[in-house]
């Protein structure tokens, strides 16, 4: 079996987790500016930074379950590790346009 670029896997996962919602917002958690950073190694293993927009988030067991269920499906993923972070905060000014767009913010 021959191993796929990582640079290829990391837009497949990012493309997978643009496929999570938050269960309160209708705006994918990437547009959200909950993912801090994916990282893809030469093996396949995926590393994912995010956050929640609060800690007591209601989803703060759901997400990153879901987040690290469609990594995992995605082709080449040998490993994926989710790590929840508050720091830096999440805040609004992290939405990309279209969210901001979406929920009307623009």
């Amino acid at each position: 079996m021959s191993v796929m670029d990582p640079t290829v896997i990391e837009k497949l996962v990012v493309d997978a987790i643009r496929t999570v919602y938050d269960p309160e917002i209708p705006v994918n958690i990437h547009e959200l500016g909950l993912i801090y950073g994916v990282e893809v190694n030469a093996a396949g293993e995926v590393a994912v930074r995010m956050t929640l927009t609060a800690p007591g988030c209601p989803a703060a067991q759901s997400l990153p379950q879901e987040v690290e269920q469609r990594v995992r499906a995605v082709p080449g993923v040998t490993g994926v590790a989710v790590d929840v972070v508050f720091d830096p905060p999440w805040d609004m000014s992290r939405m990309s346009e279209a969210a901001r767009l979406e929920l009307g913010m623009l």
